[in-house]
């Protein structure tokens, strides 16, 4: 206890020395804390609105576009398909089932998605109250939409045109509220759930201009996309190229895709890391200069702790307890910077409505950073903690 003590008062006998130190080492921590805790909640993420979903099947366009526009609802989708293809392809030897999805309007940035009700069931959503719509016009609440929305059951709203708050409203078609989902933590949280049939009355209420325009707009009726699952393992071999070249749609395999975008943003954490291991190596650097120092300017100290009878050892372990509370003190702050920086990431998508990252978590990886700090640390403080272990008192006293 003594030397944890001692240890204590030593480093910080040079303030402004050991500050720095810290600073270095926490900011360094800090950017792997970061990298790690996003990267952990975006593979959640990912892994958890992807689940069970084998192809998407949209307009012709990028494929990367129809992946974060229909599960991730981050992007606009490159169009709509026809409702008769859909019902076509759902009736192909390797498709299970098919989720339609139908995009167009939002409400004060939330978006509007007509689906059936095989969309919460896929994502094993529960209602924390009311029922589940059963009539077009009826809307669902995801649990964060509900909560910024300050909508309750019963509530009436109306939708705005577009994925993006201040488009037309549509006024003559009001929703009406029957039931709020509980938190899941999926895309479903900040969506606004109904009736396929609700999104085409909405605008065919709006554009048709008489009862036989209004039939024809029945007949063509469209969707934005589609959510396969494969009956077997072998369709992700002939489905998708199916799709592509013989119908008017465009197949995008969400797995192949999301690998695309990791790699593309795997650019920027390399560089980011880089960054980091900069930092950590200059901090490394930076305290085993100051413990050097230290060994040199405190030999009067520890040539009286030898005559008092402190072994060698006692003297090592002083300089690497010192070394320890910089790696410890190090690691916290680190781990504080990380997770602030997450948090302020998951606040800034959490405007958009986008990706749902950001909360305090503490995945196994994360041990990496104390690991890191505590390394750096006593590895900066050996060949100090050896010069005082080998130093005799004797020359010690000469150097006085």
């Amino acid at each position: 206890m003594k030397t944890i003590t001692l240890a204590w008062r030593y480093l910080w006998s040079r303030p402004l020395g050991a500050a720095l130190n810290l600073l270095l080492l926490s900011l360094g921590l800090a950017s792997i804390a970061f990298l790690v805790l996003v990267g952990h909640q975006l593979n959640k993420a990912f892994e958890r609105d992807l689940a069970g979903i084998d192809l998407v099947v949209g307009a012709k366009g990028s494929p990367m576009q129809l992946i974060l526009s229909g599960v991730f609802h981050i992007d606009v989708p490159p169009g709509n398909i026809p409702l008769q293809a859909v019902k076509a392809l759902e009736k192909h030897p390797m498709v299970a089932s098919i989720i339609p999805i139908s995009l167009g309007d939002n409400y004060q940035g939330f978006r509007i998605v007509g689906t059936s009700h095989a969309y919460p069931a896929h994502y094993q959503a529960t209602l924390a109250q009311g029922n589940l719509w059963n009539a077009p016009m009826q809307v669902v609440l995801g649990a964060t939409a509900a909560r910024q929305l300050g909508l309750a059951l019963g509530s009436r709203f109306v939708g705005s045109h577009g994925l993006g708050a201040g488009g037309h409203a549509h006024g003559e078609n009001p929703y009406v509220v029957t039931g709020i989902l509980a938190t899941s933590g999926s895309v479903l949280d900040r969506l606004i759930l109904t009736d396929t049939a609700s999104v085409w009355k909405v605008h065919e209420d709006y554009t048709a201009v008489d009862a036989d325009d209004r039939a024809v707009m029945e007949e063509e009726r469209e969707l934005t996309l589609a959510l396969v699952r494969y009956k077997t393992p072998m369709a992700a071999v002939s489905l998708p190229r199916f799709v592509n070249t013989t119908t008017e749609m465009q197949a995008a395999a969400p797995a192949l895709e999301i690998t695309r975008l990791l790699s593309m943003l795997g650019i920027g954490t390399d560089v980011l890391r880089a960054f980091a291991g900069v930092l950590l190596l200059t901090a490394g650097l930076s305290v085993f200069i100051a413990l050097w120092s230290a060994v040199r300017e405190r030999r009067a100290d520890l040539a009286l702790l030898r005559m008092l009878g402190a072994p060698p050892g006692k003297i090592a372990a002083l300089l690497l307890t010192e070394a320890f509370w910089l790696g410890v003190l190090a690691s916290v702050l680190g781990v504080a910077g990380g997770q602030g920086m997450a948090a302020l990431i998951g606040w800034m998508l959490s405007l958009d409505n986008s990706l749902l990252i950001g909360g305090l978590v503490w995945p196994p990886e994360l041990w990496v950073v104390p690991a890191l700090a505590l390394g750096v640390s006593l590895a900066a403080a050996a060949l100090p903690a050896l010069g005082a272990y080998r130093v005799r008192v004797f020359e010690l006293l000469q150097s006085r």
